[in-house]
């Protein structure tokens, strides 16, 4: 199993999302963002979390277009396996490759805490781990995490059960309470929060490990 994290300038969940995939069994591979195509072999791709390009224009906006970038959509529009925690779903949104888009905090301050999600489903590699409405505990650090979409897009993510997490109290003014949204292959996942850094006991909880276990265990399986 080989996992591809791309890095981008500002980036800096990018080791801590290596460490999780590899304590997962994945081999990993550092991707620059100047590369115009992923490792052979690729699974699973990891876009992480951070202020790449220092959020200039909007938060993940110069990532999204990025030489790497066509290489992820690629990767993706045949089926591949892509995990964006923090600045990673707002370039997948970016991209497009996942609906709605991410707003400035409703406080309009950072924020930086350990937060309860309830878990909306387990259909998916990444979620199959977790129990449906189990409660998970997950670090979040972002100052634009107000996850927004109009209502149309909001009862299509409701009606095919693609929104994976949602906040128990949302921190950030996210519509619905959202948290997480799944592609709707599945095989996407954008997420505020930051499973990474919940993967060893000395993180307080290791609630994010599950997720890379399951995804390891779905490849596995395939």
């Amino acid at each position: 199993m080989k996992a591809a994290v791309l890095v981008f300038p500002g980036s800096n969940c990018d080791r801590d999302l290596a460490v999780a995939f590899r304590q997962a069994g994945f081999t990993v591979e550092m991707v620059w963002h100047k590369e115009t195509a992923l490792p052979a072999g690729t699974d699973v791709v990891g876009v992480p979390g951070g202020f790449s390009y220092g959020d200039y224009l909007r938060c993940g906006a110069i990532a999204a277009r990025s030489p790497v970038s066509e290489a992820l959509r690629a990767h993706a529009e045949r089926g591949g396996y892509v995990l964006g925690p923090c600045n990673g779903f707002q370039i997948l949104c970016e991209m497009g490759l996942l609906p709605g888009a991410l707003l400035r905090n409703a406080s309009l301050k950072y924020i930086c805490d350990t937060v309860a999600l309830r878990v909306e489903t387990a259909d998916s590699a990444f979620t199959a781990g977790y129990a449906k409405g189990a409660t998970i505990r997950i670090p979040i650090a972002h100052h634009d995490g107000n996850y927004t979409a109009d209502r149309d897009t909001l009862r299509r993510l409701d009606g095919e059960g693609r929104v994976a997490f949602r906040y128990l109290d949302a921190p950030n003014g996210a519509v619905d309470d959202i948290a997480g949204v799944l592609s709707k292959n599945r095989r996407v996942l954008g997420m505020m929060p930051h499973p990474e850094r919940a993967v060893e006991a000395a993180h307080g909880n290791t609630d994010g490990a599950v997720m890379f276990r399951g995804l390891a265990e779905a490849l596995v399986a395939a």
